[in-house]
């Protein structure tokens, strides 16, 4: 079935109910509860949320929250770090360095010797 027929169809029921609704008031005086009214009704109406209220935070609050955080990072930061029984880098003695100098001239010198 086409739905815009169906939705004639309900709306000219609803039409009729409520014609035979208005028609039994007038007629007997009881009294009955008002008429729901439509969802269309009810969505235009519908009550909005009421707005929560923002909270604020103290200053001795957000200093907490600070050492808090920098207790964290410190303890974070001192896992990540070397340790202190890390081996040193061993350092070349100056006499070493003289001698390592000393034979790299030597195997320069011979090379420039060789080109002449």
């Amino acid at each position: 079935m086409d739905i815009s027929a169906v939705l004639n169809q309900l709306k000219a029921e609803q039409r009729r109910i409520d014609a035979a609704i208005t028609a039994l008031e007038s007629l007997g005086g009881v009294v009955t509860a008002p008429a729901r009214p439509s969802p269309q009704v009810i969505a235009q109406k519908a009550p909005k949320a009421p707005k929560a209220k923002k909270r604020h935070l103290s200053p001795e609050g957000r200093a907490r929250i600070i050492a808090a955080t920098k207790a964290r990072w410190a303890k974070f930061n001192a896992a990540k770090a070397p340790k202190a029984s890390a081996k040193k880098a061993r350092v070349m003695s100056p006499a070493a360095r003289r001698k390592i100098a000393a034979a790299a001239r030597a195997r320069w010198a011979k090379i420039k010797a060789a080109k002449k």
